[in-house]
């Protein structure tokens, strides 16, 4: 697809990307970055940087090439869908399934369900993701939303960039919290020494804010409702560990003291996505998805709840 657009004097000083998109060329910001940065976009028949300001009279060149075909085998996975229309669709996703295709998970990924049992998907956000608008960790479930239409991923990827995605969680933390309720305000980003960590220890620190409330008490550990106001990687568990109230089961950021409980080993980290709250892209009515605890979490509730001593079992 080719485009050939003159900026007029009302359109001119906003960076090229945001115009572009505002010109409805039907591609996501991050792809028009991309092509930006390739060269595939010129302005007066030569390159710019994405956050190059439009002038009046400036003549934008633009080739979208062909996805590349899409090479991703589709499995038939079992999924629990939640919802689904002709515009979306809202996916429980199991604990410890990858959400897309990456360098050592090329198999068994949410993707390669969705592909089996869905012909249309979006492909705004590339071959290996279509349809995905969000993620969640490997070992995170809960729901998802995913993208039939370009349409409807677009207008999707708007309200998670202006926050005005409702999340709920679901955590099982280690220790007794004694507060009922709180807020954590903390500036993270990638740690400068360990990459794969995220931190306050950070060269380019960026806002984080959670709320959480207390749901449950045991002696030895607390389940927790959490609402993430911002979506940094990694977000509610580094927040967690911050309060010296560490996720059980978080091999990253609890240590030893989180992976056992009554000579129990825990696998994967409790953190749940209970409930994701948004606008149609369509519709335009507010909807909200739930999904059920998983299993694992509800057999470690019900351990810490028969292991509290007697007179004390889960205390709210």
């Amino acid at each position: 697809m080719e485009e050939d657009i003159i900026v007029t004097p009302k359109e001119a000083y906003q960076r090229i990307d945001h115009f572009l998109i505002k010109k409805g060329v039907g591609i996501s910001r991050t792809r028009i970055q991309q092509l930006i940065k390739g060269g595939v976009v010129t302005v007066n028949l030569k390159s710019v940087k994405p956050n190059y300001k439009v002038h009046p009279k400036d003549r934008i060149l633009l080739a979208i090439p062909d996805r590349e075909k899409m090479d991703i085998t589709p499995e038939e996975i079992p999924l629990e869908i939640l919802f689904e229309d002709d515009q979306i669709l809202a996916v429980n996703k199991p604990p410890n399934m990858v959400v897309h295709p990456a360098p050592g998970n090329y198999s068994g990924t949410l993707v390669n369900a969705l592909l089996f049992y869905f012909e249309e998907l979006s492909r705004v956000g590339g071959p290996e993701r279509p349809g995905i608008i969000h993620r969640l960790d490997k070992e995170t479930s809960g729901v998802i939303v995913v993208a039939k239409t370009e349409a409807a991923h677009n207008e999707l990827s708007k309200q998670f960039k202006a926050r005005k995605i409702s999340k709920t969680y679901f955590a099982i933390v280690a220790g007794k919290m004694k507060k009922g309720s709180g807020k954590v305000i903390l500036s993270i980003g990638r740690d400068r020494l360990e990459r794969k960590k995220i931190s306050i220890r950070t060269i380019k620190p960026r806002e984080s804010i959670t709320e959480f409330k207390v749901i449950r008490r045991f002696p030895q550990a607390t389940f927790i409702e959490v609402k993430p106001h911002t979506g940094r990687t990694h977000q509610i568990r580094v927040h967690m560990a911050y309060l010296e109230h560490p996720i059980l089961g978080d091999k990253v950021y609890g240590g030893r003291r989180c992976l056992l409980i009554d000579d129990i080993k825990i696998d994967r980290h409790m953190l749940h996505a209970g409930k994701l709250g948004f606008i149609h892209p369509t519709t335009l009515q507010y909807m909200k998805i739930s999904a059920p605890i998983p299993k694992d979490m509800e057999d470690l509730l019900e351990i810490l709840c028969k292991s509290a001593p007697s007179g004390q079992n889960c205390d709210p």
